[in-house]
């Protein structure tokens, strides 16, 4: 086949003031990389947008380097081998990679991991039998250290990480599992379709009301993805020796000014609560205690894992100003 010679990409303009908007975005023509030894060309199929990628937008030091002004953005993705100068991956075969948020990319093929299509839809790649997914699954078990018997609180439930949270929660037999989202809609999903015992809409009052209303035992495991009043109510309806996996902060990310902290933190400190912040990649020697578990529950419908699906590469920046304002249910894709 005749390989491309440009491909479509997307690149950082500037860096957000607060929330992104589709100026900090430019969609450009890019030319395509030359495959040099043990490299692959990929056409891109799927694409993730993430909550982390706003931190990357942000010229700060942190646990992983911020995207370049002027360049691509990077995240996962999933595509089809075109070329091949590896003997490890032929051209045919679909893999799963760190070079999304473009059309065409050229990648070593050490760094890309071949996936079988036939196991589940592309998607699932990225989401719960991904990142988010080992997210979820090393989260819960080991930064929470959840244990059988344990009332459960995830914030941010009907999202990529949070839904899969509480699934696995119950799944692995969570005494009561507790969700807030932002809709009623999303509060309706939690309960009808992925089996939590109780979820609220943080919009429809006070976020420390509502939880102790679902929660008048008290809770032990604190899933939290978005921070501020979500983690003061935490808590303080948190039983003694509770603990807290501190996967994300999405409320505060697009905050132009310092924003308070929880004003009952010193309930840490009485209740012996344990409170963990992680970053997946610290659970990589879970991947295949994880693929083993939830695979299976995927494959044996005991797991939903819901997707919202955006159109178009070009969209790409809309969908992922969309994640971060809570638009979507489940893991959001971009398709290419």
């Amino acid at each position: 086949m005749t390989l491309p010679e440009h491909g479509v990409e997307i690149r950082l303009a500037a860096r957000p003031d607060g929330w992104p908007t589709p100026a900090d975005f430019a969609v450009a023509k890019a030319e395509v990389p030359a495959v040099g030894a043990g490299q692959v060309l990929v056409r891109n199929l799927v694409m993730s947008v993430d909550p982390y990628m706003r931190g990357r937008m942000n010229d700060t030091k942190s646990y992983i380097p911020a995207f370049e002004l002027g360049k691509a953005l990077e995240g996962g993705a999933v595509g089809e081998v075109i070329a091949s100068e590896s003997p490890d991956l032929a051209v045919g075969d679909v893999v799963l990679h760190s070079l999304g948020w473009r059309e065409f990319a050229v990648l070593d093929a050490a760094s890309a991991v071949k996936v079988d299509p036939n196991l589940a839809p592309l998607g699932a790649f990225l989401g719960v039998l991904g990142m988010p997914g080992l997210t979820a699954y090393a989260g819960l078990l080991k930064a929470a250290d959840f244990r059988e018997g344990d009332v459960v609180f995830v914030s941010g439930a009907a999202g990529a990480v949070g839904a899969l949270v509480g699934q696995i929660a119950r799944l692995r037999g969570a005494s009561k599992v507790i969700g807030s989202a932002g809709s009623a809609e999303k509060v309706a999903h939690l309960k009808d379709d992925l089996g939590f015992d109780e979820a609220f809409n943080y919009k429809d009052g006070p976020v420390r009301e509502q939880l102790e209303k679902a929660a008048p035992e008290g809770i032990d495991v604190y899933f939290d993805n978005v921070g501020g009043d979500h983690l003061e109510a935490a808590l303080a309806v948190s039983n003694k020796g509770a603990r807290f996996a501190l996967c994300g902060a999405i409320s505060q990310y697009n905050a132009t000014e310092l924003t308070g902290g929880p004003n009952n933190l010193f309930a840490a400190i009485g209740k012996g609560i344990n409170m963990r912040g992680f970053i997946v990649a610290e659970y990589s020697d879970l991947k295949e205690q994880f693929f083993a578990e939830v695979g299976a529950w995927l494959a044996e419908g005991k797991i939903v894992a819901r997707e919202t699906v955006v159109e178009g590469l070009e969209n790409a920046p809309t969908a992922f100003i969309d994640l971060l304002r809570g638009a979507n249910t489940g893991k959001m894709l971009v398709k290419l």
